[in-house]
C-alpha cells in the first residue's frame, strides 16, 4: 500500500528533529516546511497534525507549532504503560483471535522480515505498526483498542527510531515470531509475558534510545 505524502513529510520531520536540525522548542513554519519539500501548505498541515497526536510537537494557539521533546521519565513511563497495556492484549487475543487474524498478523511479520532483509527500517516499522494495531483489535475489547492505539500514536516516533539499532529489526520479527506462536497455542501468560518484555524500555535499551535522542537535545 502507498503512504501518503503527508506520513511520508511527517517521517522526514521526525528524523530532522532527532538529528538535530529541528531543536526542542523550535517553532515548526509551514511555509519554510513547504519549500524544503517543495510541497503545497496542506500535506504540510495533515504532517503536522499527525505529529501533534504523537507529541512530538505541540501546537500553542496564536503562536504556532513547536517541537517538544519528553523528558526521559515522560518517556520510560509512557513505555512502562504501553508494556502493559500489550500484554493485556496478549493475555485477552490468545482466547479471542480468529483463525483469519492470526494468519494476516503471520503474513503481516512476513513483511516484517522481507523488510529486514532489505535493511528498509522504515518499511520494517510501517508493518510493525499493523502488526500491533491487528493485534488490538483482536482482544475483543473497545476501550482497550482505542487506548493502546491513542498512545501508540504517541510512542511512534521513539518506536520507530528503534528499529534502527543494529540488529533491532531482526530481534523484533523474532520476538513476534514468538508472541504469534503463544497466541496460537493459547497461551495466554506466555502471550503477555512475551510482549511486555517486546514492547518495555530499561536497562541498555533505555540507555540506547537516550543516546539517540541525545543529538536532538544538544
Amino acid at each position: 500500500m502507498e503512504r501518503k505524502r503527508a506520513d511520508l513529510i511527517a517521517d522526514a520531520i521526525e528524523e530532522l528533529i532527532f538529528d538535530g536540525t529541528f531543536e526542542d522548542g523550535d517553532r515548526l513554519d509551514e511555509v519554510q516546511l513547504a519549500e524544503r519539500f517543495s510541497v503545497s501548505r496542506t500535506p504540510i498541515r495533515e504532517a503536522l497534525q499527525r505529529l501533534i497526536l504523537s507529541g512530538l510537537v505541540e501546537q500553542i494557539p496564536r503562536r504556532g507549532v513547536f517541537v517538544r521533546q519528553p523528558g526521559p521519565v515522560e518517556l520510560i513511563e509512557m513505555f512502562e504503560v504501553m508494556a502493559e497495556l500489550e500484554a493485556i492484549c496478549g493475555r485477552l487475543a490468545a482466547s479471542r483471535i480468529s483463525d483469519k487474524a492470526l494468519a494476516d498478523l503471520r503474513a503481516i511479520n512476513d513483511r516484517c522480515r522481507t523488510a529486514t532483509e532489505a535493511q528498509d527500517a522504515d518499511g520494517n516499522y510501517h508493518q510493525n505498526d499493523i502488526f500491533h494495531a491487528t493485534l488490538y483489535a483482536q482482544t475483543g475489547n473497545a476501550f482497550l483498542e482505542q487506548e493502546c492505539l491513542r498512545l501508540q500514536r504517541r510512542l511512534r516516533p521513539f518506536r520507530r527510531l528503534q528499529l534502527r539499532w543494529r540488529g533491532r529489526m531482526a530481534q523484533s520479527v523474532a520476538e513476534h515470531d514468538a508472541i504469534l506462536a503463544a497466541i496460537e497455542s493459547g497461551d495466554g501468560a506466555q502471550a503477555g509475558n512475551l510482549l511486555r518484555q517486546h514492547v518495555t524500555v530499561q536497562g541498555e535499551k533505555f540507555h540506547r534510545l537516550m543516546s539517540s535522542l541525545k543529538p536532538a537535545a544538544e
